[in-house]
């Protein structure tokens, strides 16, 4: 995913001295407007502003973010009190995003050690989407344009328990600093190549199995189900035999993570919906068979449930039956 995602933030070409290349960097660039100069600082100096913000917190040394959890100037933006805001620099009174928008925002983000883990110029996202993390997606909906802001993340609003290798220990919790560049309006579904929508795809799956892996089921299904919106969107070009065929088994895969993190939700219904939207498309899907003939006997239906499961273990004679205890007489193969 773009910025803080499993897989870090992207590298930046740099040239001598270790300083990224760009244009207006370390420069004042100046608009065709009236008195108007912004200067943009260079990464090392944004840094250096970054950790005299984190040591005005009175925060020094390891371990340090504890106290602020329960420091007054910060603001709870979740009931459980572990996820925070503190205001940096007002925004310029602009409207806040709201759903559905696109927003583009810069972001630091360091370890209780200092060690900075997180650094984007410019990350883009629409909020709800679960491309980025949960401190991400809660707290840059309550900034202004212009604003700058600090949010405290306990690791379930960051990288969960598993953490981030390499450098986001487990259980670890962060400190973001947010600069709100921009707000406009989500961009219209575009027809895309087959092979982007492919792509598309893996990655809004694997950032839904992240989001599994660390227990959010909720944002796993989201991510599940923006996967399979980016899969059947609209085609700039009809594909080939084969690339029809990846994108009927990415689908496939897509619809069995819906039904497992439906489960985890106990929503049985939905999950034996998704179970079978994923046999509609490949009928002998083993995976999709074991789990409906699970789903059916747990609302009692346990002749149809045989069935299933009889068609699974004809497909595949080491498949593992759910522990039924006991299982109906039926059921004997």
């Amino acid at each position: 995913m773009p910025g803080p995602s499993p897989g870090g933030s992207p590298e930046r070409e740099t040239g001598a001295g270790g300083r990224p290349r760009g244009p207006g960097r370390g420069r004042r660039v100046r608009f065709r407007l009236p008195h108007t100069a912004i200067a943009l600082p260079s990464v090392r100096e944004e840094e250096r502003l970054f950790y005299r913000r984190l040591e005005a917190l009175a925060a020094p040394g390891p371990g340090s973010f504890g106290p602020l959890f329960a420091a007054d100037g910060w603001s709870d933006l979740t009931e459980d009190r572990l996820l925070r805001k503190r205001v940096v620099r007002d925004g310029q009174g602009g409207p806040r995003p709201q759903a559905g928008q696109e927003v583009s925002v810069k972001v630091l983000g360091a370890l209780e050690d200092g060690g900075l883990v997180e650094r984007d110029p410019r990350l883009t996202f629409v909020p709800g989407h679960g491309d980025v993390v949960q401190a991400l997606e809660l707290g840059v909906p309550t900034m202004q344009p212009g604003e700058v802001s600090f949010f405290l993340a306990a690791f379930p609003y960051g990288y969960g328990r598993p953490g981030r290798e390499p450098d986001v220990p487990p259980e670890a919790p962060l400190l973001f600093e947010v600069t709100l560049l921009e707000v406009r309006d989500g961009p219209d579904p575009q027809p895309l190549p087959p092979a982007v929508r492919l792509c598309l795809g893996s990655q809004r799956r694997e950032r839904g199995n992240f989001h599994f892996a660390r227990g959010d089921f909720a944002a796993a299904l989201r991510s599940y189900r923006l996967a399979l919106r980016a899969l059947d969107g609209p085609a700039a070009a009809p594909p080939g035999p084969q690339e029809e065929e990846e994108l009927r088994e990415q689908r496939v895969k897509c619809l069995n993570n819906c039904a497992a993190a439906e489960l985890k939700l106990q929503r049985v219904g939905e999950a034996l919906a998704a179970c079978e939207a994923a046999l509609s498309l490949s009928p002998d899907n083993g995976r999709a068979l074991l789990r409906r003939g699970q789903l059916l006997a747990q609302q009692g239906r346990d002749a149809e449930a045989a069935l299933v499961l009889r068609r699974a273990l004809e497909l595949d004679p080491a498949s593992k039956l759910p522990d039924f205890s006991p299982p109906p007489a039926e059921w004997q193969l």
